[in-house]
């Protein structure tokens, strides 16, 4: 495997890791309190400024957004199950860290935990009272049959595309040739050494600040749906100090897991969080309508798999509506939005895996997971209306979205329970999306390091909840949601240039290891030290090398061979034409000369692998020269780059003396048989 160099690395040299990055670091930190203090201090006039924005880009660009999430799925699906599919995110021998279930755990948990609990309820039951497609009533089990469809789209396979991409790539670049695990790594490919300087920092400086303002907004309406269901089971009051206290609650956990580390803090979190989620879902499927949960399992997904396409390319292009903008596009934008946050943190978790488990497990693994989850509690909802007309759970959700959740609870036999431990749950899935969110915000400020100061995840994790307090207080949560949407679109881009670089990555990477893994270039068994021997086979040499010593030590060496040769009276030539040089013996007793024998040595070279694309200027660095030496009477090729002339001339003389006695060898005869 062939390291590439990161800033101020030599070839093969791993790339230096700092503690903390000064500049994404500090402008990032100075941007967070300007952008912070312009939502808390016009929240009105902000909230305008990123919803007008954000409507012209869905209405601009909607259908770009859909092409690239076709493809992005299209394209993690082909490395699935392609020839790149058995590469090794780390070292060929490594292993992955985590179990099955703990990777899976904390994929989820920093995933969309928390997205099922405030949606896994309301969608399905929105979609199904108001379906924008045209023949299709409101309430009706044709209205189900799309609502479920829609909702299945929306969270599935086609998000967690976007997520494996940004993944994949930063955990090969990161693992397997030394970059640092940083989103500027990720555009190696196409930017070479120059993720190092200003435009890397300014990519990282993106992250950090979506990342922050992501979670922090996510935290904030998190608290809001905590809020509301206190209120809802005890009465709690939705006032500003309770949720200021939640926010404070939840902080102070995360930071003692982030504090904690991985492996303590996170990983234990999430696979308490998966335990609570299993516990919740297992319930819920038990009490309610079983048998009709089942059946519209298989049918949903059916349905799903049998019109993926036309979901994925679904434009509503001759009955447009304000649907597709308001939800297809918006999870498209949000899956895009989340996917720097989410993707380091799965790529930080997958290391030693390949890339087809990494595909499979991220891709289709949470997905099932999700199409159960949102079948058990979505059409649980959407039977309590259509069959057993409990209106009372629509209206809940056209009204107050966090509160369908516990309304359809409360409905199901130990309802209250079952809401307690929503709340708990929804607690733990926000906790374990601050921590990793911080975790990831920290390893950018750092450079990439894995292990970053102690300090800086205490800072990050305090500042996510410190500015989801005051925007909260404010009121201007909404306006940094929107505005966090509106990075979808460069987003976009860059994760079509990602994959562009990816696959450019991987087709050299294995065009490498085709040649390493073909027959070995013989070297001339010569008499010549085995440590230089040994440095030539491990050297690159540019072509000027390969020149000089085509010019000082073959040329003298067959000059002299020649010279000799013709003081025996054998006719003998050197012949030269600039990469090649050769000594011929030569029969020039009739009317065209003819060559007996010759030997040479040519100039030859191969390009090593590189992930630049961008570079042309620096495409001569990238070759290996050697000197190939040949004969005319043997098919063998081999290096002879490093030795000297007398070893030189000893393997022209071998070869030469072969030639003679074979042509000086007794020919058989062939005498009558006997009678």
């Amino acid at each position: 495997m062939t390291e590439t160099p990161g800033a101020g690395a030599g070839e093969g040299e791993e790339t230096p890791r700092v503690v903390v990055h000064p500049v994404v670091f500090g402008v990032s930190a100075c941007l967070i309190v300007a952008v912070s203090a312009f939502g808390a201090a016009v929240p009105t006039f902000a909230a305008e400024v990123f919803s007008a924005i954000q409507g012209w880009i869905v209405h601009t660009f909607g259908w770009f957004y859909m092409l690239c999430i076709a493809v992005f799925l299209i394209f993690v699906l082909y490395l699935a199950f392609s020839r790149f599919g058995a590469v090794r995110l780390g070292p060929d021998d490594s292993e992955p860290e985590y179990s099955r279930l703990s990777w899976f755990a904390m994929l989820f948990s920093a995933g969309i935990g928390i997205g099922l609990l405030f949606f896994g309820v309301a969608e399905p039951l929105l979609h199904f009272a108001a379906p924008p497609a045209q023949g299709i009533d409101g309430q009706t089990p044709e209205a189900a049959r799309f609502a479920m469809n829609a909702t299945f789209l929306h969270w599935g396979v086609h998000g967690w595309a976007v997520y494996v991409l940004i993944g994949l790539a930063l955990a090969y670049f990161a693992y397997r040739h030394n970059l640092p695990l940083t989103l500027r790594s990720a555009l190696y490919p196409l930017l070479g050494e120059r993720i190092h300087g200003p435009i890397g920092n300014a990519v990282d400086i993106a992250a950090v600040i979506g990342t922050v303002f992501g979670v922090a907004t996510s935290l904030g309406l998190g608290v809001l749906q905590v809020n509301a269901g206190l209120n809802y089971l005890f009465g709690v009051p939705e006032v500003a100090w309770v949720q200021v206290s939640l926010i404070a609650i939840i902080t102070l956990m995360a930071t003692a897991s982030v504090v904690a580390g991985l492996d303590a803090g996170i990983k234990r979190l999430s696979e308490l969080n998966m335990v609570l989620a299993v516990a919740l879902l297992a319930v819920v499927f038990a009490l309610g309508p079983t048998v009709f949960l089942l059946s519209a399992f298989l049918q949903n997904v059916g349905v799903y798999a049998s019109e993926l396409v036309a979901l994925t390319f679904r434009q509503f292009a001759y009955q447009p509506n304000e649907w597709l903008g308001s939800w297809t596009l918006f999870y498209w934008a949000w899956w895009m939005a989340w996917a720097p946050f989410v993707g380091m943190f799965i790529a930080r978790i997958s290391r030693g895996r390949t890339i087809r488990e990494f595909v499979v497990g991220v891709l289709l693994a949470p997905s099932l997971f999700i199409f159960f989850w949102m079948t058990v509690f979505g059409d649980s909802a959407i039977h309590a209306v259509l069959v057993d007309a409990q209106d009372e759970v629509l209206q809940l959700a056209q009204n107050n979205m966090p509160l369908a959740l516990f309304g359809l609870l409360e409905r199901l036999p130990f309802g209250f329970a079952l809401s307690v431990l929503a709340i708990i749950l929804i607690v733990t899935f926000f906790v374990t999306s601050s921590d990793s969110g911080s975790l990831v915000v920290d390893m950018l400020a750092s450079g990439g390091a894995e292990n970053p100061p102690v300090w800086q995840r205490i800072f990050w994790a305090l500042t996510q909840g410190l500015i989801a307090a005051v925007l909260l207080l404010a009121g201007g949560l909404g306006a940094l949601q929107t505005a966090a949407l509106t990075s979808g679109l460069p987003l976009a881009v860059v994760l079509l240039a990602v994959g562009f670089g990816l696959f450019t990555a991987l087709s050299r990477e294995a065009q490498a290891q085709a040649r390493y893994e073909g027959p070995p270039l013989p070297v001339a068994t010569v008499a010549v030290d085995w440590r230089r021997r040994l440095k030539q086979l491990v050297r690159h040499h540019d072509r000027r090398t390969a020149e000089a010593f085509l010019r000082d030590t073959a040329q003298p060496a067959f000059e002299s061979v020649v010279l000799e040769l013709r003081a025996l009276e054998v006719h003998a030539e050197l012949h030269d034409d600039g990469e090649a040089l050769a000594v011929e013996v030569i029969d020039a007793s009739g009317e065209e000369p003819l060559v007996l024998f010759a030997y040479g040595v040519q100039l030859r070279s191969y390009r090593t692998m590189t992930f630049t694309v961008l570079e042309p200027q620096k495409e001569a660095a990238r070759r290996h020269w050697y000197a190939e030496a040949w004969c005319s009477t043997s098919s063998e090729r081999y290096d002879v780059m490093g030795v000297d002339r007398h070893a030189l001339i000893d393997d022209l003389l071998s070869h030469y003396s072969r030639w003679v006695a074979a042509q000086t060898a007794p020919q058989p005869v062939l005498e009558p048989p006997t009678v």
